[in-house]
C-alpha cells in the first residue's frame, strides 16, 4: 500500500518513513505545501498523513482540494495543533482520523491499517478471491489451507489486483503503486511484467489459474469468478 507523508519536520518524517517501510508500506514524502499539493494531484495513494502547519500554506487547504477533486484517499491529520476547532474542521472537510503529536508509531500504523481495510476491503481482516484467502494483518496468503509464499512485491501486486477486481489496470499504474514516484524515473516498466509472471506462476502452482488477464495494449485485469 502506498502512503504520502506530508510533514515538514525532517526527523519526524524520516522516523515515520523508516517505521512504516518496515511494515511493508511504500512511502513518499512531501515537506512543503506546494510539494504536497503537486503530489496529491499527480499520484494515487492509499492513505495520506497530513500535517496542518506547513511551509507555504495550511494542510486543511490540501484536504479541501483532495475532497473537492472527489479523491477518496484515506486522510489522517497528524498535527501538534490539538485544538477542538481544527479537529472538527478537518473531520467536516473529510479527514478520516486525527492524531495529535506526539504519538506512538505502532498506533499510527494501526490507524492507517484500519482506514485502508475499511476503504479497500470492506472492513474485513480476511480478503477472499477466487479461492485465495489473505490474512491482512499477518500478510499471509493461502489456497485451500496451503500457504502461498510471495515476495513483498508479489503480495502488494496481488492486493492491488484484487482491490481493482474486474477493472483494467495499466502497467504504469502498477509501477507507480509498487515503486512510488520513482516510477517516473524508470526507463521502462518491464519489472512489473516480471512480478506479474512470477505471481501467476505461484498462483497456478497452488491451483489458481487464469485470474490475471492481459488486455492487449492497455494493461491487465483481475477476473473475479
Amino acid at each position: 500500500m502506498k502512503l504520502l507523508i506530508i510533514e515538514d519536520e525532517l526527523e519526524l518524517s524520516a522516523s515515520i518513513v523508516a517505521y512504516l517501510s518496515s511494515e511493508n508500506y511504500v512511502c513518499e514524502q512531501a515537506f512543503t505545501y506546494d510539494d504536497a499539493l503537486e503530489k496529491v494531484n499527480l499520484y494515487d495513494y492509499d492513505c495520506v498523513l497530513l500535517d496542518l502547519m506547513l511551509p507555504g500554506g495550511n494542510g486543511l487547504d490540501i484536504l479541501q482540494e483532495i475532497r473537492e477533486n472527489r479523491n477518496s484517499v484515506g486522510v489522517i491529520i497528524v498535527s501538534a495543533k490539538d485544538s477542538l476547532d481544527d479537529k472538527v474542521k478537518g473531520l467536516k472537510i473529510g479527514a478520516d482520523d486525527y492524531l495529535a503529536k506526539p504519538f506512538h508509531l505502532p498506533e499510527l500504523s494501526m490507524r492507517i491499517y484500519a482506514i485502508i481495510r475499511r476503504r479497500e476491503f470492506a472492513a474485513s481482516n480476511l480478503l477472499r478471491s477466487n479461492g485465495i484467502e489473505i490474512n491482512l494483518p499477518a500478510k499471509y496468503v493461502c489456497v485451500g489451507g496451503r500457504p502461498v509464499v510471495l515476495t513483498r512485491m508479489e503480495y502488494e501486486l496481488l492486493l492491488f489486483f484484487i482491490g481493482n477486481r474486474n477493472k483494467v489496470v495499466s502497467k504504469a499504474s502498477m509501477a507507480e503503486h509498487l515503486s512510488g514516484d520513482m516510477a517516473d524515473m524508470l526507463d521502462n516498466h518491464d519489472f512489473v511484467y516480471t512480478h506479474i509472471k512470477n505471481l501467476k506462476a505461484k498462483l497456478a502452482e497452488a491451483g489458481v489459474r487464469d485470474c490475471i488477464k492481459n488486455v492487449y495494449g492497455t494493461g491487465y485485469k483481475w477476473l473475479e469468478r
